[in-house]
Protein backbone atom coordinates (compact mmCIF):
# COMPACT_ATOMS: atom_id res chain seq x y z
CA UNK A 1 0.00 0.00 0.00
CA UNK A 2 1.36 3.39 -1.10
CA UNK A 3 0.91 6.73 0.42
CA UNK A 4 0.86 8.24 4.11
CA UNK A 5 -0.28 6.43 7.02
CA UNK A 6 -1.16 8.53 10.07
CA UNK A 7 -0.01 7.34 13.69
CA UNK A 8 -3.78 5.97 14.24
CA UNK A 9 -3.23 3.45 11.69
CA UNK A 10 -5.12 5.31 8.95
CA UNK A 11 -4.64 6.33 5.29
CA UNK A 12 -4.81 9.81 4.66
CA UNK A 13 -6.80 10.07 1.42
CA UNK A 14 -8.98 12.28 -0.26
CA UNK A 15 -12.65 11.92 -1.52
CA UNK A 16 -14.70 13.70 -4.48
CA UNK A 17 -18.29 14.50 -4.90
CA UNK A 18 -17.83 15.59 -8.86
CA UNK A 19 -21.69 17.31 -9.60
CA UNK A 20 -23.06 18.45 -13.13
CA UNK A 21 -25.21 21.36 -12.97
CA UNK A 22 -28.13 19.59 -11.91
CA UNK A 23 -26.70 18.91 -8.76
CA UNK A 24 -26.62 15.00 -9.45
CA UNK A 25 -23.26 13.81 -8.74
CA UNK A 26 -20.47 11.28 -10.24
CA UNK A 27 -20.91 7.57 -9.04
CA UNK A 28 -18.61 5.07 -10.11
CA UNK A 29 -18.39 0.82 -10.10
CA UNK A 30 -14.93 -0.13 -9.85
CA UNK A 31 -13.05 -2.02 -11.63
CA UNK A 32 -14.09 -6.01 -11.03
CA UNK A 33 -16.60 -5.76 -8.87
CA UNK A 34 -20.30 -5.60 -9.81
CA UNK A 35 -21.91 -3.88 -6.71
CA UNK A 36 -18.85 -1.79 -5.46
CA UNK A 37 -19.85 1.68 -6.59
CA UNK A 38 -18.56 4.91 -4.68
CA UNK A 39 -17.02 8.43 -5.84
CA UNK A 40 -13.18 8.95 -6.66
CA UNK A 41 -10.74 8.88 -3.61
CA UNK A 42 -7.07 8.12 -3.26
CA UNK A 43 -4.59 8.03 -0.80
CA UNK A 44 -2.04 11.20 -0.46
CA UNK A 45 1.41 11.11 -0.88
CA UNK A 46 4.39 11.91 0.84
CA UNK A 47 5.25 15.79 0.85
CA UNK A 48 1.65 16.14 -1.23
CA UNK A 49 -1.02 18.68 0.01
CA UNK A 50 -4.99 17.55 0.06
CA UNK A 51 -5.39 19.59 -2.75
CA UNK A 52 -2.49 18.49 -5.10
CA UNK A 53 -3.70 14.78 -4.49
CA UNK A 54 -7.02 15.96 -5.37
CA UNK A 55 -5.95 17.14 -8.89
CA UNK A 56 -3.65 14.34 -9.21
CA UNK A 57 -6.43 11.49 -8.15
CA UNK A 58 -9.06 13.08 -10.44
CA UNK A 59 -6.77 13.01 -13.31
CA UNK A 60 -5.90 9.29 -12.44
CA UNK A 61 -9.14 8.16 -12.14
CA UNK A 62 -12.24 9.85 -14.35
CA UNK A 63 -9.36 11.29 -16.65
CA UNK A 64 -10.47 14.92 -15.21
CA UNK A 65 -7.79 18.10 -14.93
CA UNK A 66 -7.61 21.13 -12.49
CA UNK A 67 -9.30 23.37 -16.01
CA UNK A 68 -12.27 20.52 -16.09
CA UNK A 69 -13.83 21.39 -12.55
CA UNK A 70 -13.91 24.31 -10.24
CA UNK A 71 -13.61 23.66 -6.57
CA UNK A 72 -16.94 24.74 -4.39
CA UNK A 73 -16.25 23.47 -1.05
CA UNK A 74 -14.11 20.69 1.16
CA UNK A 75 -15.30 19.48 4.57
CA UNK A 76 -13.80 21.53 7.62
CA UNK A 77 -11.87 18.55 9.04
CA UNK A 78 -11.05 14.71 8.42
CA UNK A 79 -13.95 12.23 8.21
CA UNK A 80 -12.49 8.88 8.98
CA UNK A 81 -13.97 4.83 8.29
CA UNK A 82 -12.19 1.95 9.24
CA UNK A 83 -12.26 -1.10 7.16
CA UNK A 84 -13.52 -4.26 8.51
CA UNK A 85 -11.34 -7.14 9.65
CA UNK A 86 -11.59 -9.36 6.18
CA UNK A 87 -10.38 -6.38 4.38
CA UNK A 88 -7.41 -5.74 6.31
CA UNK A 89 -4.16 -6.34 4.19
CA UNK A 90 -1.15 -7.44 6.18
CA UNK A 91 1.59 -5.64 7.68
CA UNK A 92 5.15 -5.60 5.94
CA UNK A 93 7.52 -5.75 9.08
CA UNK A 94 8.62 -2.12 8.54
CA UNK A 95 5.09 -0.58 7.73
CA UNK A 96 2.42 0.93 10.19
CA UNK A 97 -0.74 -1.52 9.46
CA UNK A 98 -3.62 0.82 7.80
CA UNK A 99 -7.04 0.14 9.60
CA UNK A 100 -9.24 2.26 8.11
CA UNK A 101 -9.14 5.95 5.78
CA UNK A 102 -9.50 9.72 7.26
CA UNK A 103 -10.57 11.38 4.63
CA UNK A 104 -10.55 15.24 3.30
CA UNK A 105 -13.88 15.73 1.07
CA UNK A 106 -13.48 17.93 -1.98
CA UNK A 107 -16.84 19.30 -4.03
CA UNK A 108 -15.79 19.85 -7.59
CA UNK A 109 -18.60 21.20 -10.06
CA UNK A 110 -17.76 19.67 -13.77
CA UNK A 111 -17.14 22.86 -16.07
CA UNK A 112 -16.07 19.97 -19.02
CA UNK A 113 -18.56 18.32 -21.31
CA UNK A 114 -19.53 14.68 -19.90
CA UNK A 115 -17.52 13.19 -22.69
CA UNK A 116 -14.41 14.91 -20.80
CA UNK A 117 -14.66 11.84 -18.49
CA UNK A 118 -12.44 9.67 -19.52
CA UNK A 119 -12.23 6.31 -17.13
CA UNK A 120 -9.47 4.55 -19.02
CA UNK A 121 -6.59 7.68 -18.86
CA UNK A 122 -4.00 6.31 -16.18
CA UNK A 123 -4.21 3.11 -18.19
CA UNK A 124 -4.66 1.64 -14.61
CA UNK A 125 -9.06 2.10 -14.53
CA UNK A 126 -10.12 2.09 -10.85
CA UNK A 127 -13.76 2.40 -12.63
CA UNK A 128 -15.32 0.22 -15.05
CA UNK A 129 -18.52 2.52 -15.62
CA UNK A 130 -19.85 5.47 -14.07
CA UNK A 131 -23.58 7.49 -13.99
CA UNK A 132 -25.02 10.85 -12.75
CA UNK A 133 -27.00 9.50 -9.68
CA UNK A 134 -29.16 11.76 -6.94
CA UNK A 135 -27.22 13.37 -4.63
CA UNK A 136 -28.27 11.49 -1.58
CA UNK A 137 -28.78 8.41 -3.53
CA UNK A 138 -25.11 7.22 -2.55
CA UNK A 139 -25.21 7.47 0.75
CA UNK A 140 -27.63 4.25 1.17
CA UNK A 141 -25.58 2.22 -1.82
CA UNK A 142 -22.05 2.65 -0.91
CA UNK A 143 -20.95 0.01 1.41
CA UNK A 144 -21.72 -0.26 4.32
CA UNK A 145 -18.55 0.60 6.13
CA UNK A 146 -18.25 3.57 4.00
CA UNK A 147 -22.09 5.14 4.68
CA UNK A 148 -21.30 7.37 7.81
CA UNK A 149 -18.52 9.10 6.08
CA UNK A 150 -20.63 9.38 2.98
CA UNK A 151 -23.30 10.96 5.10
CA UNK A 152 -21.46 13.36 6.75
CA UNK A 153 -19.44 14.65 3.70
CA UNK A 154 -22.65 15.07 1.95
CA UNK A 155 -24.80 16.59 4.79
CA UNK A 156 -21.65 19.13 5.03
CA UNK A 157 -21.61 19.82 1.32
CA UNK A 158 -24.91 20.24 0.68
CA UNK A 159 -25.79 23.47 1.40
CA UNK A 160 -23.08 24.44 -1.07
CA UNK A 161 -24.73 22.09 -3.69
CA UNK A 162 -28.26 24.02 -3.00
CA UNK A 163 -26.70 27.43 -3.60
CA UNK A 164 -24.37 26.20 -6.39
CA UNK A 165 -27.53 24.50 -8.21
CA UNK A 166 -29.78 28.03 -7.61
CA UNK A 167 -26.70 29.68 -9.40
CA UNK A 168 -26.94 27.52 -12.55
CA UNK A 169 -30.95 27.91 -12.98
CA UNK A 170 -30.06 31.93 -12.69
CA UNK A 171 -27.90 32.04 -14.79
CA UNK A 172 -29.78 29.79 -17.59
CA UNK A 173 -32.81 31.69 -16.52
CA UNK A 174 -30.85 34.54 -18.32
CA UNK A 175 -29.41 32.91 -21.15
CA UNK A 176 -32.76 31.37 -22.35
Amino acid sequence: MTGIIDERGYRLNVGMVIVDAQGRVFWGRRMGRRDAWQFPQGGMKVGESPEDALYRELEEEVGLTQKDVSLLACTEGWLSYRLPRHFLRRRRAHQRQCIGQRQKWFLLHLESPDASIDLTHSGQPEFQEWCWVNYWYPIKKVVHFKREVYSRALNELAPVVREHREAMRRLQGKTS
